[in-house]
């Protein structure tokens, strides 16, 4: 594949959520979440490239990878194209500018395909074991109230929020008391992906419901990703779509950031 059938192929499956979302269907992008949830660490645009090509791959790795793992490609597997950064040098430096040249200047970003394979397409020794929440966060709910306290954010416990679970109000966080510890999990995810995303310039053009939304679809990646059951995504989502493509991909790449944030912080 080519690094223009590449791009292609990531501005199609964002053609495909739209209309999705247009057509009043969350499901396509339940699914997508539920890749990012699987490979928070990629790209946006290499997360839907997987999505496109492999939708149930759990674990990718290039063919050298893996070897060093002690695993080996399977013969006839067809690899995941993805999108990898390369730094190329510039031309000469303008002989009339007196000024040193700059390396970083020197530099002009660009992207490659590469190929990596799912886990399911290798053989060899055994993966480790990676730690899942299995129906209870346990530490990962400390690992969570420790990186809340890490971004300088007061976390406290109510019993008047209103019939709300969580408030976020921009430094501090108020969590309703007495919720078990799955959903005292996900609401506190919830409100902090608020305080990431939500507070001074990121409200700007943005509406209650598609901030909920936003923040819901942060705890759903980041529930996912450590084996908690985040329920079924809402079907609200279809809200984060008003017709502009470039701003939907713009808003999917904050909730892959924050949750990415959110998941490095859960890390032992």
């Amino acid at each position: 594949m080519k690094t223009e059938d590449a791009k292609t192929l990531i501005e199609q499956q964002i053609e495909a959520l739209g209309t999705a979302l247009e057509a009043g269907h969350s499901q396509h992008l339940q699914e997508f979440l539920g890749v990012m949830a699987r490979f928070h660490k990629y790209s946006l645009g290499n997360v839907l490239l997987i999505m496109a090509q492999r939708p149930e791959a759990t674990h990718v790795a290039g063919f050298h990878t893996w070897k060093s793992l002690g695993r080996f490609v399977k013969s006839g597997e067809k690899g995941i194209a993805i999108l990898a950064p390369m730094a190329l040098k510039r031309d000469k430096h303008d002989a009339s500018d007196s000024s040193p040249p700059d390396e970083d200047e020197d530099r002009i970003l660009r992207f490659r395909v590469v190929y990596v394979f799912d886990v399911s397409q290798t053989d060899g020794e055994p993966m480790p074991e990676f730690a899942k929440a299995q129906g209870d966060p346990g530490e990962f709910s400390d690992r969570l109230k420790n990186l809340v306290r890490q971004m300088n954010i007061e976390l406290s416990y109510s019993e008047q929020l209103g019939g709300a679970l969580g408030v976020s109000k921009g430094g501090t966080i108020e969590l309703q008391s007495g919720l078990d510890p799955a959903q005292e999990f996900t609401t506190l995810v919830h409100e902090l992906a608020h305080e990431i995303l939500h507070h001074g310039s990121g409200r700007t053009g943005t509406t209650k419901q598609s901030r909920e939304l936003e923040a819901e679809a942060v705890a759903f990646v980041v529930a996912q990703s450590i084996g908690l059951d985040a329920g079924t995504a809402s079907s609200d989502y279809i809200q984060l779509y008003s017709g502009d493509k470039k701003l939907l991909t713009e808003r999917l790449d904050a909730v892959r950031r924050a949750a990415g944030t959110i998941l490095e912080g859960l890390a032992p």
